[in-house]
């Protein structure tokens, strides 16, 4: 089922299924797996340009190499714009701590580095944002790496749009995260089961 907010269609999924990322158990895959890298935008690839002198010391040497070969972002073979993989494996900003794949990028900005936390489709994941011309789509995205996540989310009951509150707020604002409150309560209704 979809759900109509303003000029978005939301997949029901987002308040359906749960999820709370399990790092421990997953060992941020996610930066890892993949054919490509994180989906990025023009306007983040330029932010991430101004502020990549300011990333570099948190990030591995392969990852600046990468990024001083290919750039801060590259066109997959969808015609996507993503960030650059190290030897088509990790996303060029990951780094390791304890075994855990992290973002440099995300690092710079708890350090008060930078003012960019990390591309908008990594802070929101699950969700995956496709942009039309008179909407944009909202879904659920489910990778097999997240496992542990579903499992976390569902023994805490959690669902994905809860998990993703300050993301989501991000990317939309604050009146469209209360709207989903809304939506979430319309469809608990003994009659939308």
């Amino acid at each position: 089922m979809m759900i109509e907010i303003d000029n978005k269609v939301v997949s029901s999924e987002i308040f359906e299924q749960r999820f709370c990322c399990d790092l421990p158990r997953c060992l941020g895959m996610c930066c890892v797996h993949g054919d490509s890298g994180a989906p990025i935008t023009p306007n983040e690839a330029i932010n991430l340009e101004k502020i990549l002198d300011k990333v570099k010391p948190y990030m591995t040497p392969e990852g600046i190499n990468t990024v001083k070969e290919l750039g801060v972002a590259v066109t997959d073979s969808d015609g996507d714009l993503v960030t650059p993989l190290i030897n088509g494996k990790e996303c060029a900003f990951t780094v390791f701590e304890n075994g855990i794949a992290t973002c440099s990028i995300e690092k710079a900005w708890s350090d008060g580095q930078v003012d960019f936390r990390k591309p908008i489709s990594c802070h929101l994941y699950p969700i995956r944002i496709k942009e039309y011309p008179t909407f944009t789509a909202i879904n659920y995205h489910r990778w097999d790496v997240c496992e542990p996540a579903r499992e976390l989310g569902a023994k805490i009951n959690l669902p994905v749009y809860k998990f993703l509150k300050e993301p989501i707020i991000r990317a939309f604002g604050n009146n469209f995260y209360l709207q989903l409150e809304e939506a979430e309560k319309l469809l608990s209704l003994p009659n939308n089961e």
